[in-house]
């Protein structure tokens, strides 16, 4: 075995390389045409060969604006495409009119389902998102048919931290009910006294772009700031003079809560009943940032019992909310109609952010504000996709053993391989791993566009080391490791002995394996879910876990055992097809041999 050696590199796809197997663009001269290569056909189904769509640029792409955009953006727009302004067109309307449209730039009112990509007979090349949320665009669908989607994140940050600081005073004042006191013609001064804001603690769930606006607002009112976000930069968070912590310490601690999450599967309704029993009596909830962070009914439940004292939304599970709805009706509740982003310069900033990334997507250019992946050859594709899946998956269930409020900071990543460097492209690889690690937690779609952008963004730095095995260079990949720095583990074996989170893979006919974890050799298929348990090493323990989830009607599809010697200490992987209940998951941890289990979802 060679020597490994390890880089750190970039995801860069160039316009001018002829051996660049990546490349989407071909080099055609610039600004007279552009071509651009994508591959027809659902899911992973390359049979279709490659589609090669030339523009000439003296005909005018046309760009459809579907919802109302800023002057600033509308104009620029003028100076490169044929704009057609359309509002409110029904979905039939729009199908209709998508077809001689090259571009379409919608906020968040207008659906871009299958149906337009279909409708659009492959012409459709960008949809532009004017805003920072795509749950009204089909990406799957837009990936299929070879159309790049972008959005607008960062032109209304200001504009959502200030509008957040803005429902935190109100509501600490009580500046709404009050208002519609006096209006009603009473003068109830003793009614509505309200608390101050200096000393009082402050936890930021979610410290991104608004999070940490909203924190330095905050800290100049005299607050005390904490924040929860598993990706915070430790240092950027210290000089502004924020504490990170746990999820669980900040809800425990905090007297005031300002929610600037992602809406993931992992966050949907994060505030339930079980997590409002956590937090200090008569705290106060402001939330900007996605309605289906909380869980309704419990927050009217938390209000009326005085949990909550107070809450503050701009958002909802579903907008416009019901007429009658008990939260939006609740005394104790200010609310707005959606307004994070309703500033004149912000929506200026939106509309300049928008066209420019729309223009450039026509030009051919590839923006860092992509969401969906780029069509990439059908062969690279064809012979990483086991690969592909393994690299994401392990990236999946790294990060869901990171503990603590330290963040995810350093990765390595680690390639076994027979073929020459030269010979093997993990470009992809290195981007689906990050996929993995980030997207769990955050509303970012990660793809080989922009997977190093996003990296970056978070400061999470990934080193990647190739190991170049004697043997045959067939097969593209021996293995895959995945290594966390500098974190604490949910699961203490999955620590290799230089103190890192390690997860190492490999593909067996197809499928791929989860072979090591931490020390501990297994052999586990990456399909459905895993539980993980540390044991001490006797018989009869696999009977009893298995009879435990056998009770419960949970397929076990998979299980494997990895152990130090006989008789002392093992790691068990077990694959289930369904997830098992709290109480069971409990039942397995009860039972005495098994020192640590966790369970991860894929």
């Amino acid at each position: 075995m060679a020597a490994a050696s390890a880089s750190s590199t970039s995801l860069f796809i160039s316009k001018t390389s002829p051996s660049s197997n990546l490349s989407w663009k071909n080099q055609l001269p610039l600004p007279s045409a552009f071509a651009t290569i994508s591959l027809r056909g659902r899911g992973s189904n390359h049979r279709h060969s490659p589609r090669l769509v030339v523009f000439a640029m003296d005909a005018k792409p046309t760009v459809l604006v579907a919802e109302k955009l800023g002057e600033a953006g509308i104009n620029l727009l003028k100076d490169f495409a044929n704009v057609d302004c359309s509002y409110n067109l029904s979905p039939e309307e729009l199908c209709n009119k998508i077809s001689h449209c090259d571009a379409l730039i919608v906020r968040s009112g207008t659906k871009v389902t299958r149906d337009v990509f279909e409708s659009s007979a492959g012409r459709l090349k960008v949809v532009g998102r004017a805003g920072v949320g795509i749950d009204n665009v089909d990406l799957a669908a837009a990936t299929e048919h070879g159309c790049l989607v972008v959005n607008a994140p960062t032109a209304n940050t200001v504009a959502a931290a200030e509008h957040g600081i803005a429902l935190l005073t109100a509501m600490a004042r009580n500046v709404a009910q009050a208002d519609a006191s006096v209006k009603a013609g009473k003068w109830q001064r003793n009614k509505y006294v309200g608390v101050s804001l200096v000393g009082k603690t402050l936890a930021v769930m979610g410290f991104g772009k608004v999070g940490s606006e909203v924190a330095r607002r905050a800290k100049g009112l005299g607050m005390h700031v904490i924040a929860h976000d598993p990706y915070a930069a430790a240092d950027r968070a210290r000089a502004m003079g924020v504490d990170l912590v746990s999820f669980d310490e900040a809800i425990a601690t905090a007297d005031f809560i300002s929610l600037h999450m992602p809406l993931t599967p992992a966050t949907s309704k994060i505030l339930n009943d079980e997590n409002f029993a956590k937090m200090k009596k008569g705290v106060r909830i402001v939330n900007v940032a996605r309605g289906g962070v909380i869980d309704d009914d419990a927050l009217v439940k938390a209000l009326d019992t005085g949990i909550v004292a107070q809450a503050a939304l701009d958002v909802f599970t579903e907008e416009p909310p019901s007429k009658d709805s008990k939260l939006v009706q609740h005394e104790n509740v200010t609310v707005t109609p959606h307004l994070g982003a309703s500033t004149m310069e912000a929506q200026e900033g939106v509309a300049i952010e928008i066209a420019e990334a729309v223009v450039g997507a026509l030009k051919g250019e590839l923006a860092a504000t992509a969401v969906n992946a780029p069509m990439v050859p059908a062969e690279v594709l064809t012979e990483l996709k086991p690969f592909v899946v393994l690299a994401e998956k392990l990236g999946r269930l790294a990060v869901q053993l990171v503990a603590g409020g330290r963040g995810v900071k350093n990765v390595k990543v680690t390639y076994a391989s027979s073929r020459a460097p030269d010979d093997l492209d993990t470009r992809v690889l290195r981007a689906m791993i990050t996929k993995g690690l980030i997207e769990p937690i955050s509303s970012v779609f990660v793809n080989l566009v922009n997977a190093d952008f996003t990296a970056k963004q978070r400061g999470l730095r990934i080193t990647e080391e190739r190991i170049l095995l004697d043997g045959s260079p067939e097969n593209p990949l021996e293995f895959i490791q995945v290594q966390i720095a500098n974190v604490e583990s949910k699961f203490a074996s999955a620590i290799s002995e230089s103190g890192e989170i390690k997860m190492e893979g490999r593909v067996k006919d197809g499928i791929p394996h989860l072979t090591k974890v931490g020390s501990f050799e297994v052999d586990v298929s990456l399909e459905g879910n895993i539980i993980l348990c540390r044991q001490v090493d006797q018989p009869g323990l696999i009977g009893k876990v298995g009879s435990i989830l056998g009770e419960e009607n949970v397929n076990v599809s998979f299980m494997s055992v990895g152990r130090v010697a006989q008789r002392k200490h093992a790691v068990m992987a077990i694959g289930v097809d369904e997830q098992p209940c709290k109480e069971s998951l409990k039942r397995i941890g009860e039972i005495p041999a098994i020192e640590e289990f966790v369970y991860l979802k894929l």
